[in-house]
């Protein structure tokens, strides 16, 4: 089934009980953090649905008390393993609750809990028009569209048709500024990431999936809004920062940030979604495709700091390798 049958299913068979009226989306580390997006979409644009996202175990262990016949569950599950994941599934399945999987593999262990499969496009190769990010937030525009009606649905649509070419585009444009990046960061103890609305779960899987997961690096994620409200304090000429510039309704907090950085630190990292074209897609849903543009280029820095702290992207401690 295509993502817009699937909505039409749940929301046909919620009908008698009153209809879809909270999402909950779920997911651990990168699948956490790629939902990020679907739940600000849910957020900002739903006058009735409510939104939550949430962490797997935290969802299993703290469930919500309105989660029940009026909600459904997304959960974004890579290779369908993840312990935790498959227990919110399970969850979820034996209260009745519809469950959507995202996921890279057709066949998995989670399979058995959910009642329809999203196989999203990864890899060198991939089309960044179906990747995870943007099938959460299709899934969230066709809930809303056929339950409220979403006016800027045709613009959505119209970004999906774009993203891939900009995305591309865009990479190619930084990997110089990525191998100048990686010398100048190689030896560094932190790296913080900055960025805002729903671009920022890009810079929160910065963070914990590749800078402290795979480069050891410790790597605090600061939300722009919040900079201003303590993290600012930590500046100095010395120590470094990677900033996204989102374009949308909160591009201005991000510029807000990065003024006060440029004054005090000589150190910075900006991505900026305009520079790198992003503004090709209508300005009423840009804000929806800022973190599948951000996620994409981090990797070419990525992948230019692994080689050069010859550390691969590969290497673990303790993930997969110890109990835990």
């Amino acid at each position: 089934m295509e993502i817009k049958e699937i909505v039409e299913d749940i929301v046909a068979k919620r009908k008698q009980d009153g209809g879809i009226k909270n999402v909950f989306l779920v997911g651990c580390g990168g699948s956490y953090g790629a939902l990020f997006p679907a739940n600000k979409f849910l957020e900002t644009e739903a006058l009735e649905i409510r939104s939550f996202l949430i962490s797997s175990n935290e969802f299993v262990h703290q469930t919500p008390a309105s989660f029940g016949k009026n909600s459904m569950l997304i959960v974004s599950c890579h290779k369908g393993n993840t312990p935790e994941t498959i227990e919110a599934a399970k969850l979820a399945h034996a209260r009745g609750v519809p469950v959507v999987l995202l996921t890279w593999f057709e066949e998995s262990e989670i399979i058995q809990y959910v009642d329809y499969v999203i196989r999203y496009s990864f890899g060198t190769e991939k089309d960044i028009g179906r990747e995870k990010t943007i099938m959460a937030v299709l899934v969230v525009t066709e809930i809303l569209n056929q339950t409220e009606g979403y006016a800027n649905y045709t613009e959505f649509i119209g970004g999906i048709g774009k993203i891939n070419a900009i995305v591309k585009k865009a990479c190619k444009k930084v990997e110089y500024r990525a191998s100048m990046f990686a010398k100048k960061h190689k030896d560094d103890q932190v790296i913080f990431t900055m960025g805002s609305g729903a671009s920022y779960g890009a810079a929160y899987m910065e963070s914990i999936c590749i800078l402290m997961e795979m480069q050891w690096i410790p790597s605090p994620t600061i939300h722009s809004g919040e900079f201003f409200h303590g993290p600012l304090e930590v500046v100095d000429k010395n120590v470094p920062f990677m900033i996204q510039v989102s374009e949308g309704r909160t591009r201005v907090l991000d510029e807000r940030a990065l003024d006060f950085l440029k004054k005090y630190s000589d150190r910075i990292t900006v991505l900026d979604a305009k520079e790198l074209g992003l503004s090709a897609i209508d300005n009423s849903v840009v804000d929806y495709f800022n973190h599948s543009l951000f996620n994409n280029i981090y990797n070419v820095y990525n992948q230019a700091l692994a080689i050069e702290r010859q550390h691969p992207l590969t290497t673990r401690r303790y993930m997969w390798k110890v109990p835990y």
